[in-house]
This record gives structure tokens, C-alpha cells and sequence, in this order.
């Protein structure tokens, strides 16, 4: 048999050690697919292509490894956009391979073409979002261009790539292509480190800020930061880089954040910021009168992508770097100084996040039904191994969490920031399931994100991965209902109800029990748990319906937000 383009495509994937290739099918790609009928690797395949590019980033969050999606021409994808933006915007290395319409009818309009007012060049629809898009016109240049997509995906700022190949060049022979063998991230120059550990050592009021690049070990970053007693703030993508119970964690700033983690961002004289955007809901709108204030403060920004150093404060000190090679390099500085002790610092973190935890703890205990949302975190910490990955969408489920639900020390959370998908958490823990087929993994989505992503219940049980999808209820988008209610005074396009107005929900459970899962639905405060247990222990996919209450996250913080809806009726 001639070996084709697909199949050097195949062998090369393996070669790069990938394990899963998600996606769905089309008469575009299913040379690839038959390819890969021969091959180690597994093919994941979905009911909708926005379900297997969340699939593929949840699998690359939780594995370390860059996800992978096959998609078809047209509305492949495009179905499959939002799951790459998702990925994207979050620095996760995801390459997309997709199927075109063949190279010899290109601008004539075939069948599924993306076309209209221009020439066809679907690989565009990704641009602005993907780190490189490579358009393969030969089929010798296919392998050469998979590899520098994985290159490109996971070096530097991680990020997610596009190879578009017709659907001929598939077909089309083809020699293999060899994988790069081996590739250093840029670390920080000795001096550097020497300069920013002399700077926070000689702090009064130091601060370091994590943001979501820095996700390996953090032991570098605790050892720097018990030898010199600096507290910790992360954003919402690190929650959990270092455990929540740390004594020297303060938690989120901006508009979730607490007060004393606002105080202390805007009082800090120097701030050293790793991986981080300082992305607008984290740095309350960037107004300085709420989080950070950094006009007479030193900012020490490094991050592995050039573009973020200085883009929303002015840094005094800049580095490119890999965060995790600069952590360790300025902690090993750093034992060169004297230790600093703060105890009235870690006194007054103690109070305060033992109040937050303990607030919601108290609240949780409410015996109402629905339930509170923090009845919900209450069950689900006593319930869940503590070494659980906990998947959440938008809403509730994310910023509650982000907040003021205390992740165990082994715990994982997992969550979509910069592009906030609704949509994301379902079909993203079945990726992370598959990555870590040991570990419990739980969606924690609202009705809203579960309704956008009914596949991933399918999908679940296609896969044998046994996600447990807690429905938290309210049938409403809960989060922007009781937005609009706050500056609008009604609801409305927010709540879901039947033609008579009456709150409607599907039955989430019935649908689970309809796909081959578990399905339970919460009707007294005490289900709760009793689900959570059983469900942990069968090790099936399983869905949860749990009734709650619309409750707002409490926000200490700012968002410009609001001052624009009060705008509307001042201005």
C-alpha cells in the first residue's frame, strides 16, 4: 500500500507522544481517522466540535501534554472556534488539525467551502485567536509543519496552533517527518535574580502576585516566600498553585478578592508579579483606588511572553523567562538574605481567611431548600476525596468557588478565565478525566453550562470517564439575572421558564440515566451528599441535579461594570 500524508501524519503524533486526538468526523479528515484505526493513539470522538476542543483543553491542563483536535471543513470548523478561543486566551497548548475542502476546487465554492465575499481561506477564522495558523499546500510540507506547531504550541507563551490540510493532500505520499528532540526554555540571567531578590528582601511591605502561568511545582515559590515572609495573592487561574490553607496566602485580589488581599496590593512598595495579565476583574477594573495602586510601588513583572511586561502597569523591572526557572532561581538569591519575620501579617491573614472559610462554612449549613450555593461547596468538600479536580464553568460555580471554597492541599482547580466559556466545564472534565483516569473529577457547572454542553454527558459514557456533573440549578443564567435585576430592576432574558412563565429545567438526571450514566436528582438537603458519596464510589459517569437558589457571589472588589450600567441613567 502507498503510504500517505495521513499516515506519516499518524506516526509522527505517536512519535510525539500523543495519546488522545479529539475531534469529530468529515468527509475532510477521515483519511486521518482510518490512519489512526491502525495506531496506538486513541481517537475521542464527539457529538459537536466545541465539545471536543473543550475535551482537548481539559486534557492538556490536567496531562502537561498539548491537546490535539481533528476537525472537518466549514462548520467544523467553526463549531469548534469558541473551544480554541477558550484554550487560547488561557495559554493552553492546543493543536488543531482540520480538513479543507480539496486544493484544486479552492475558490470555486464546493461543497462546505468558507466563502462569500472573498476568496476561501478558512484557516483566517482562527487568526486572531491562534499563536500560528499554516496553510499545507504540499503534501512533503505536512509533517514539517506539525512539527513546528507543537513547537509553537508549547514553547514560549503556550498557546493554541492551527495546521488547515486538504483533504487530497491527505491522500497524497508522504514521508514522515522527525519530532524535535529537545528544546530549553529561557531562564533567568543570575544578576536578574540577584536584583529582584535584593529588591524584595529590602521590602517593608512586599507582595508576590501569581498568576495562571505558573503551574508546576511551587516549592521554589513557598521557599521564597517563607525565607523572606511575603504574602501571596494569586489570580483567578492559579487558585490552589499554593495550597489555600498556606499561612502566607491571602488569596484573589480584585473584585472578588477580600478586603485585606485589596489592602494589601494597593499598599505593597514592591510587587512581584509571575505569569500574570493582570486581567480586568482581577485588578478591579485597574482602578487604583480599589486593588493596585502601584504609582510610588516597584513592579517586577516577568512572564515568558515580552507583550504582557508592562502592558497594564509600568514594571521597573522586566524579564522574560520561564516563571517556574525564574521562581527558583530568585528564592536560591534570596537564601542569601536574611529571613524576615511578619508575624503580625500571618496573624492578620490567619483572621481573615479563617473568617471567609468559616462565613461560608456557617452559611453552608442551611437546611433551606433549593439549596444555598454554599450548602453545595459545604457537602462537596465533605463528600469528595481531597485530592479531587474540581472543573467549573462560569457563574456561581467559578467565582464562589475561586473565593471561598478552601481547595484541599492535593486538590485541582480547573476553570475558564480569559475567555469565561459557558460551556467549558462539562466536556472539559471528561478531558481531564481521561488524562487522570485515577483521580475524582467533577464538573461543577450551572444549568446554563450544563444545557450548552449536553454532549459531554455521552461523551462521559462513550469514554468510560467517570465525571461526576454537579448541576447547580437555579434555571437561570443565575449570575447575569441577578446583574440586571441589581441595575435594571427586573429580569429579564435571563430566566428560564415554560410558555405559562413557570421556572423550567430539563431533567438533567433523566437525561443521564437516558445516556447510559447515573442520574440522581437532589430533592432534600441531605441528598446531596448521599449522591456525591455513591457517585464517587461507582466510578461512573453520573449526574447530579441539585436545585438551588439564585445567591450573588459576595464582591468586595470593583468592576467597571457597574459604573457604566449607573452611567446609563446619570449621564
Amino acid at each position: 500500500m502507498t503510504r500517505t500524508a495521513a499516515h506519516a501524519l499518524v506516526e509522527q503524533l505517536e512519535q510525539l507522544g500523543v495519546e488522545y486526538v479529539f475531534g469529530t468526523c468529515g468527509h475532510t479528515n477521515i483519511a486521518v481517522l482510518d490512519a489512526l484505526a491502525d495506531s496506538r493513539i486513541r481517537f475521542v470522538i464527539a457529538r459537536h466540535e466545541q465539545a471536543a476542543a473543550h475535551a482537548a483543553d481539559g486534557y492538556a491542563r490536567a496531562s502537561g501534554r498539548p491537546g490535539v483536535l481533528l476537525v472537518h471543513v466549514g462548520p467544523g470548523l467553526t463549531n469548534a472556534a469558541t473551544g480554541v478561543m477558550t484554550a487560547a486566551l488561557d495559554s493552553v497548548p492546543l493543536v488543531v488539525i482540520s480538513g479543507d475542502i480539496p486544493s484544486y476546487y479552492h475558490g470555486r465554492h464546493p461543497h462546505q467551502e468558507i466563502n462569500l465575499h472573498a476568496d476561501a481561506d478558512q484557516a483566517s477564522v482562527f487568526r486572531p485567536f491562534v499563536k500560528r495558523a499554516w496553510n499545507v499546500h504540499r503534501a512533503q510540507d505536512l509533517g514539517r509543519f506539525v512539527e513546528r506547531a507543537f513547537w509553537t504550541a508549547t514553547s514560549g507563551r503556550p498557546g493554541a496552533v492551527l495546521v488547515n490540510v486538504p483533504m487530497d493532500v491527505f491522500s497524497r505520499p508522504a514521508a514522515p517527518y522527525p519530532p524535535l528532540s529537545h528544546a530549553a526554555p529561557p531562564g533567568l540571567p543570575e544578576s536578574t535574580a540577584e536584583l529582584i531578590a535584593a529588591r524584595l528582601a529590602g521590602a517593608e511591605r512586599p507582595l508576590i502576585y501569581v498568576g495562571g502561568g505558573l503551574r508546576e511545582d511551587p516549592g521554589p515559590l513557598i521557599r521564597l516566600a517563607e525565607h523572606l515572609d511575603i504574602p501571596i495573592a494569586h489570580s483567578l487561574m492559579a487558585k490552589g498553585t499554593v495550597p489555600d490553607a498556606h499561612p502566607l496566602v491571602i488569596g484573589m485580589p480584585g473584585f472578588w478578592g477580600l478586603e485585606l488581599t485589596n489592602a494589601c496590593a494597593r499598599e505593597a512598595d514592591v510587587v512581584l508579579a509571575l505569569a500574570t495579565r493582570f486581567a480586568e476583574t482581577d485588578a478591579s477594573s485597574w482602578d487604583p483606588r480599589f486593588t493596585w495602586d502601584l504609582s510610588g510601588s516597584t513592579l517586577i513583572q516577568i512572564d515568558i511572553d515580552p507583550a504582557e511586561i508592562g502592558r497594564n502597569y509600568p514594571a521597573e523591572i522586566g524579564a522574560v523567562a520561564d516563571v517556574r526557572l525564574a521562581v527558583e532561581a530568585i528564592a536560591d538569591a534570596a537564601a542569601a538574605h536574611p529571613a524576615r519575620d511578619r508575624t503580625g501579617l500571618r496573624k492578620q491573614i490567619l483572621e481573615a481567611r479563617t473568617e471567609l472559610f468559616a462565613a461560608s462554612r456557617e452559611r453552608g449549613r442551611s437546611e433551606d431548600f433549593p439549596l444555598r450555593p454554599e450548602r453545595i461547596l459545604k457537602d462537596l468538600r465533605d463528600a469528595l476525596p481531597p485530592d479531587t479536580v474540581l472543573v467549573t464553568d462560569v457563574g456561581w460555580n467559578k467565582n464562589g468557588v475561586a473565593q471561598c471554597y478552601e481547595l484541599p492541599a492535593g486538590g485541582r482547580f480547573i476553570t475558564p478565565g480569559g475567555a469565561s466559556t459557558m460551556g467549558f466545564g462539562p466536556a472539559a472534565a471528561v478531558g481531564v478525566q481521561l488524562a487522570q483516569p485515577g483521580r475524582t473529577v467533577v464538573a461543577l457547572i450551572g444549568d446554563g453550562g450544563m444545557s450548552a454542553q449536553l454532549p459531554a454527558v455521552p461523551l462521559a459514557v462513550e469514554q468510560g470517564a467517570a465525571v461526576i456533573f454537579v448541576v447547580m440549578n437555579n434555571r437561570a443564567h443565575g449570575t447575569i439575572s441577578d446583574l440586571q435585576s441589581a441595575h435594571f430592576g427586573r429580569s429579564h432574558g435571563c430566566d428560564f421558564t415554560d410558555p405559562a412563565g413557570r421556572p423550567y429545567s430539563p431533567d438533567f438526571a433523566a437525561l443521564a440515566r437516558a445516556c447510559g450514566a447515573d442520574g440522581h436528582t437532589v430533592t432534600a438537603p441531605a441528598e446531596l451528599g448521599t449522591a456525591l458519596r455513591e457517585a464517587v464510589a461507582n466510578r461512573r459517569p453520573a449526574v447530579i441535579d441539585v436545585p438551588m437558589v439564585n445567591e450573588p457571589v459576595p464582591t468586595p472588589g470593583h468592576w467597571n461594570i457597574k459604573d457604566i450600567y449607573q452611567g446609563l441613567f446619570t449621564d
